[in-house]
């Protein structure tokens, strides 16, 4: 299914855009009275996804990321893109969370966390682009 979004946010991918990106997807959220417990997963989510890009996607460099959000049947949609190299996070295993930490490689429990946070999650690799697309199902609001 081909998404129409609303918005969309493109600046650098650098750290020092983070507060700016997770400010205008809560100002979203606040805007279609989404329950607070899912405004702080998804902005959880957010800073995972938002981080990576700024850290990994362009190794030395700077680059640009585009985060685009809508919201319709119920559920929040977002995409998360970037012209860095090629990667999948969905790739990546799951992290063996019964291990001791100390046992623990380091890495891939962000990823771990988008998946379990979100409803559904896909990636795609097109004109040489980066793209997760994330869909937040609604709860209602006595739901939390």
């Amino acid at each position: 299914m081909a998404i129409a979004f609303d918005s969309e946010l493109r600046l650098p991918a650098s750290r020092e855009g983070l507060d700016a990106v997770i400010d205008w997807v809560t100002e979203k959220m606040d805007y279609e009275h989404c329950p607070r417990k899912m405004q702080n997963h998804v902005a959880v989510v957010t800073e995972e996804l938002f981080v990576n890009i700024c850290d990994y996607a362009y190794g030395a460099g700077v680059g640009q990321a585009l985060i685009r959000i809508t919201f319709k049947d119920n559920s929040l949609y977002m995409q998360f893109e970037d012209s860095g190299i090629p990667f999948n996070p969905l790739e990546q295993g799951a992290p063996d969370t019964n291990a001791r930490i100390e046992d623990r490689p380091i890495g891939g429990l962000g990823i771990h966390i988008v998946r379990k946070w979100m409803d559904s999650v896909t990636y795609e690799r097109i004109d040489e682009k980066n793209i997760l697309t994330l869909r937040k199902l609604i709860p209602n609001k006595e739901q939390g």
